[in-house]
């Protein structure tokens, strides 16, 4: 299903952008690994409160549960790559604590919805920087992630500002890409069927 693109306005109904970050788990075999939401962040527009959650100070339960709620408040969910990453990621998180799976949800993904293009990356950080967009992405070094993988608390500290740094990084990333009509309409994700 497909709707007309257009950046909706406060007086509009609400578009949540969100990010996560996740951590290895489990391994599966080779160097397969299967993760663990360490963070999510999420706010309803660029001038709007950012809200995170962080596994190691938040409950795992409660983190899931008051993501839930604001998702189910948006009229449609934005972010990058959100359809095959961040929301399976979130839902087999949900199954693993007995909650219920999210919902069906209108979705831009500026990855997966990026019309064709070849000779560039398709990263947030490289789009964003080719667009002029001065939010910048908190890089992360080896020993950053293993301390933020630990849940120790100067790791937890960049990956509160990494995730959160990601969410305002991309609403003006998103906005900029349908001002140059780069974006193709948003799709309806569904947990029932395969991503696109």
């Amino acid at each position: 299903m497909s709707l007309p693109l257009k950046v909706t306005t406060k007086r509009q109904r609400p578009i949540l952008d969100f990010d996560i970050e996740n951590r290895p788990l489990t391994y599966a075999g080779k160097d397969f690994t299967f993760g663990e939401v360490t963070a999510i962040a999420a706010s309803f527009g660029p001038y709007e409160d950012m809200h995170c959650w962080l596994l190691g100070v938040d409950d795992p339960v409660v983190m899931l549960k008051e993501f839930t709620e604001f998702y189910n408040q948006a009229y449609m969910v934005t972010g990058h790559y959100i359809r095959k990453h961040d929301l399976p990621i979130i839902n087999g998180a949900m199954l693993e604590y007995g909650l219920a799976p999210l919902g069906a949800k209108l979705t831009c993904d500026t990855y997966l919805d990026l019309v064709k293009i070849q000779g560039v990356s398709k990263s947030q950080e490289n789009l964003s920087s080719m667009l002029g967009i001065e939010a910048s992405k908190v890089g992360m070094s080896q020993m950053s992630w293993r301390s933020a993988n630990r849940l120790e608390p100067g790791g937890l500290r960049k990956t509160e500002a990494r995730v959160t740094g990601d969410v305002r990084q991309h609403q003006a990333l998103r906005v900029k890409l349908i001002e140059q009509g780069m974006l193709t309409p948003p799709r309806v994700w569904s947990p029932r069927r395969a991503a696109s």
